[in-house]
């Protein structure tokens, strides 16, 4: 009957502390989901290595796009060739 009446008290000290502690404790607030009507921004694909960026960051020749200058050039080297 001890060891019962010892389980008891310690779910009832246990449950108070977790009650003080939910109350307590300064409320948390999710972010907020990015607004629904954002459109994402459109992407491009890099000429030389495929990798898509958003077109804002991309480097435009013609009708091609690059995600560096490095890549520009390189493309820009190997028509001249």
């Amino acid at each position: 009957m001890g060891l019962f009446r010892l389980l008891f008290w310690i779910a009832i000290i246990a449950a108070a502390f977790w009650l003080w502690r939910r109350l307590t404790r300064p409320t948390t607030t999710r972010p907020q989901r990015p607004d629904a009507t954002a459109k994402p921004a459109p992407m491009v694909r890099c000429q030389q290595c495929g990798i898509h960026v958003p077109r804002d960051n991309a480097l435009a020749k013609g009708e091609q796009w690059f995600c560096s200058q490095d890549h520009l050039d390189q493309d820009t080297k190997s028509r001249e060739h």
